[in-house]
């Protein structure tokens, strides 16, 4: 399965059914189910940054959204649909040089692996 590794809470709302377009400075043609890693790194300042974004989205999901410590970090949290690969839309949550329209979320129990840049490919563990 292809993957992509979101920061932190960022990775979180798309996995949530919140955010819809994921931003990044590249394209990818790639289209389909798609795991969402949560990257390890998070800093204090970038938290506060995207709680503050939020907020002027949507009060009421800036307040619900969970502090620092209760994100899952270093981990495959759920997968997504990848739909297209986008320079312009209407939603709030488009700021990037490209967007990846997501859809679908799925949450699932905590992978811990690493990550990495680009989409990648991932292997669920087998029970």
């Amino acid at each position: 399965m292809k993957a992509i590794t979101v920061r932190q809470p960022w990775a979180w709302l798309l996995i949530h059914g919140t955010k819809d377009i994921e931003n990044r400075d590249w394209p990818t043609r790639y289209r389909g189910e798609i795991a969402i890693h949560a990257a390890k790194g998070m800093t204090r300042d970038e938290y506060e940054d995207a709680k503050d974004f939020v907020w002027h989205i949507d009060h009421d999901l800036s307040s619900c959204m969970p502090e620092p410590r209760e994100l899952a970090r270093g981990a495959v949290i759920g997968t997504m649909h990848l739909r297209d690969c986008v320079t312009a839309s209407k939603s709030p949550w488009f700021q990037g040089r490209y967007g990846f329209v997501l859809d679908c979320p799925s949450p699932c129990d905590d992978y811990y692996v690493q990550g990495a840049l680009g989409i990648w490919e991932w292997s669920e563990p087998k029970p």
